[in-house]
């Protein structure tokens, strides 16, 4: 089970498909191995970047079975839909029996309120019972801001949250506070971060635990918290270093999951680079770009010895 502990790289996954639009179980499979290959010590399922919302709930729960099937111990956290309590639960409670560690709530949209924002959750705990949850803090996509007293006071309130997946942006100031308020005795929550890792060093820096996030390289999000971990601030922030134009390329919004589901099949991880309608593939000039991104990549890793 999830709790407040929990630590390391938890990779948001894709969701494989076939070019008929049909799921790629088999690529599931494949997905599943060369994320744990790459240093994950965790999964993220059906969130913003896996198209969740494009999944029936049949298919939600064939993804998400098929990857605990593959993913054997490691912990797997799966999104479930801010819209309703009672989605929320049956999806919930499905994942839940078949080996889930937990489970992603974002807030419902047009909360504007702290008191609405506190309540929303209060009543997620409620309906979610013993299951532990992650607080997806995401205003850009949710158009909902979470201060930090707010969040402490849903992590004092409701037990069962036990994790921040922290994408607020600007927001590095937001897990100082966090901290120092732990550090006067509130209560602990593991902080995941996320914005495609944008930001990863500072905001282990500020006292994150990792990150949970989507990045066609997994393995640098590995390496930078393995080398923090350490005390190599300068190494974590090589590695970092390394990979930022394929970093910052991959986040164009509307864009960045064409990129991710490219760079993932041309890595073999996934049979077929294509969206589910409405999306498509990556356009050839694009492919273009990103090819130069990945040589000039090889080159800075290879001066690095990776």
């Amino acid at each position: 089970m999830l709790d407040a502990t929990a630590s390391g790289v938890f990779t948001i996954a894709a969701t494989p498909f076939l070019p008929d639009g049909g799921l790629d179980l088999d690529s599931v499979d494949r997905l599943t191995a060369f994320y744990l290959e790459r240093g994950a010590t965790g999964l993220t399922l059906l969130g913003v970047m896996g198209e969740a919302g494009k999944l029936t709930a049949a298919e939600s729960l064939a993804v998400v079975k098929r990857t605990l099937a593959a993913a054997g111990k490691l912990p797997v956290v799966v999104g479930v839909p801010a819209h309703g309590l009672a989605p929320m639960a049956e999806l919930a409670q499905a994942v839940m029996a078949a080996g889930a560690a937990g489970v992603m709530v974002q807030p419902a949209p047009g909360l504007k309120t702290d008191d609405d924002i506190f309540a929303h959750f209060a009543n997620v705990a409620r309906a979610l019972g013993p299951i532990p949850f992650v607080l997806q803090d995401f205003p850009l996509v949710t158009g909902v801001q979470i201060a930090p007293k707010l969040i402490l006071r849903i992590a004092a309130e409701c037990p069962t949250c036990v994790m921040l997946k922290h994408e607020d942006w600007p927001g590095l100031d937001k897990i100082t506070a966090l901290r120092e308020a732990e550090a006067k005795g509130a209560r602990r929550l593991s902080i995941l971060c996320g914005n495609g890792g944008q930001f990863l060093p500072e905001e282990l820096a500020r006292g994150a635990d990792g990150a949970m996030t989507g990045f066609a390289f997994p393995e640098m999000m590995a390496g930078v918290v393995a080398a923090h971990r350490a005390g190599d601030a300068e190494r974590a922030s090589d590695i970092f270093d390394a990979y930022l134009p394929l970093v910052r390329y991959e986040a164009q919004p509307g864009r960045g999951l064409a990129v991710r589901k490219y760079v993932l099949a041309r890595r073999g991880a996934i049979a077929h680079p294509n969206l589910r309608a409405p999306g498509g593939t990556l356009p050839a000039a694009a492919q273009a770009e990103v090819e130069r991104l990945i040589r000039r990549q090889e080159a800075r890793l290879a001066a690095l010895g990776l």
